[in-house]
């Protein structure tokens, strides 16, 4: 394999872990804040509540491939309710993008350094 810098390679399960982190933050301070939300109904907190949940299973590694497809689902429902309601070229979308291609990452490589569970 052709390599500017081989030696990193050796650090691959390295950036699953960083991205299992973000993501894990990222998602429990959505579900997060749907809870702290008093104008929330009951759809949007279950939502915040699947939410919290893969974010605390990326958190611990546990079960990451399956936390990563629930929240690939996720992303795609956001993109799919943007793309209806005519933004989907907004700034907003980029960031979903970004959250639906990390998860994928994660579910092709799965969880890396520092988790609970084997890959599937």
């Amino acid at each position: 394999m052709l390599s500017a810098f081989p030696t990193l390679l050796s650090y691959s399960r390295f950036s699953s872990l960083l991205i299992r982190f973000i993501l894990s933050i990222i998602f429990i301070a959505y579900a997060y804040r749907t809870f702290r939300d008093p104008e929330a109904r009951i759809p949007q907190k279950f939502v915040g509540l699947i939410e919290g949940v893969a974010g605390v299973l990326l958190l611990i590694g546990l079960w990451t491939q399956v936390a990563a497809l629930v929240i690939i689902v996720d992303m795609v429902m956001c993109l799919i309710v943007k793309f209806r309601s005519r933004a989907f070229l907004s700034d907003g979308v980029n960031y979903y993008i970004l959250l639906l291609v990390m998860a994928i990452s994660l579910l092709i490589t799965g969880a890396g350094w520092l988790a609970f569970d084997l890959p599937l």
